[in-house]
């Protein structure tokens, strides 16, 4: 008996793919953040600060690719221990990826270039909003509300995921215009990737709670 489905490995291989360009810059940024040499354009603020950046890095990664697999309702079901061992380490990992993304907002001295004031009040918010999706969502287990677990626990992912889609769009803006975005335009391409992940996690919150009496076809847990 296979522990996942056919459709479960095709999310999975969807979902590593989807974060595999984000977190591959940041696993690369790792040789320069402990002294090494720069293997992609140097970061002046890994210089000054490295920890939280590596720790952010490392907690990001952990997050969206061991979340992915939190997702899959087969691995609930299947190895519930797993699960729940799993859903701890995910959920430290989360809390540690927006607690470091929330101090090098405060912290680092970025240029309006990189980083207007829409975008400084968004990342704060978003970074405040994940930790307590997450916290709701082991409140939530532990008082034997399935639903309102699942529902925090995507939206937590949909937070952390937000690099990835960031990705995107950017990709797709420099494809259309030739140019790497600024200003203004890159708040608005950082915000709306956050947007859109919310977005369809709330659609998909939506399809489960539609569908009482069947499975619910992903599941999260801590």
């Amino acid at each position: 008996m296979h522990l996942i489905s056919r459709r479960e490995c095709a999310f999975l291989a969807l979902v590593f793919l989807y974060s595999f360009l984000p977190a591959v810059i940041g696993l690369l940024r790792i040789p320069e953040l402990v002294g090494g040499a720069a293997i992609i354009p140097p970061n002046p603020r890994a210089v000054i600060d490295p920890l939280p950046i590596a720790l952010h890095i490392l907690a990001s990664s952990i997050f969206c690719l061991a979340g992915a697999v939190q997702l899959l309702p087969s691995l609930r079901q299947a190895r519930p221990a797993l699960h729940r061992m799993l859903g701890r380490v995910v959920a430290a990992a989360g809390c540690l990826s927006a607690l470091t993304g929330l101090w090098m907002t405060v912290s680092y001295a970025f240029p309006e270039s990189l980083q207007g004031p829409l975008l400084y009040g968004v990342r704060v918010t978003f970074s405040l909003a994940m930790i307590a999706f997450i916290f709701w969502a082991i409140v939530a287990i532990r008082a034997r509300m399935p639903a309102a677990h699942r529902a925090a626990v995507l939206r937590a992912y949909a937070i952390g995921q937000g690099a990835s889609t960031q990705t995107a769009l950017f990709l797709i803006a420099m494809a259309l215009t030739k140019t790497e975005p600024f200003g203004f335009a890159r708040d608005l391409l950082m915000v709306g990737a956050w947007v859109i992940n919310l977005a369809v996690a709330e659609l998909l919150i939506r399809g489960i709670r539609a569908m009482p009496g069947r499975p619910a076809a992903i599941s999260g847990g801590s």
